[in-house]
């Protein structure tokens, strides 16, 4: 893999909604490309299509038109099992609502994203989800129910588990706008930190302006298209 080339590469991609007269055109024709190791935002106002855009980038749905490239993976054309073994491999999320399962521990939600990928022992597992823990500032809290943390916290595992199988990529959909001030300065911040020391690329939907304005490369959007 050229470790100079693009991480991610998205040409033209179009993005279809609803059904006969009620269709909606949500993405436009949308090209980028995310470098590695850099931290981009992307701004705008509700309903313009980021977050359609980062679903796409990120696997979970599929575009009507235009081509996606991860680590030189074509994923425009992959079938479902490869494009579910790339996203286990490649991409880490973060959610506004952490979505840890309540009945999971801290560090069994972390373990989550591992167990998906069959790389390590159970061991191994679960050492690396103490490691995260302790890298997010919560080491003293692996055995802590998720419903026994406060939303910071629960932010901030949510994080961990991104980061559980090293991916190449974290997509981040508003993963401060149900926080705090001081909580989202935190996060964003830890978030950040965290990717930069290891080399990863953030992409970060936000409506934060001021949290906008401190990532490498803002991308601001309007009406399904990025705009300067």
């Amino acid at each position: 893999m050229n470790s100079s080339a693009p991480i991610l590469r998205a040409q033209k991609i179009h993005r279809y909604l609803g059904q006969g007269e009620m269709r909606n055109h949500v993405l436009r024709g949308v090209s980028l490309e995310l470098q590695r190791g850099t931290i981009y935002s992307v701004a705008g106002p509700s309903g313009c299509g980021k977050s359609t855009l980062l679903y796409l980038l990120g696997l979970l749905d599929r575009q009507d038109d235009g081509e996606l490239w991860i680590a030189d993976e074509r994923m425009s054309v992959a079938s479902d099992t490869e494009r579910t073994n790339a996203r286990n491999r490649l991409i880490g999320f973060v959610f506004q609502f952490h979505f840890l399962l309540p009945e999971f521990t801290a560090a069994e939600n972390i373990m989550l994203p591992m167990r998906k990928l069959v790389r390590l022992s159970k061991k191994e597992m679960r050492d690396r989800a103490r490691q995260l823990l302790e890298e997010v500032g919560l080491g003293d809290k692996t055995q802590r129910l998720s419903t026994h943390l406060s939303g910071g916290e629960q932010q901030r595992v949510a994080i961990a588990r991104s980061l559980a199988n090293a991916p190449a990529i974290i997509l981040a959909d508003e993963p401060t706008g149900n926080l705090d001030v001081k909580n989202s300065n935190l996060v964003f911040e830890l978030l950040c930190t965290l990717a930069r020391e290891k080399g990863q690329t953030v992409l970060m939907v936000t409506h934060n302006p001021d949290l906008a304005k401190r990532t490498d490369i803002l991308l601001r959007m309007q009406d399904g298209q990025f705009i300067s």
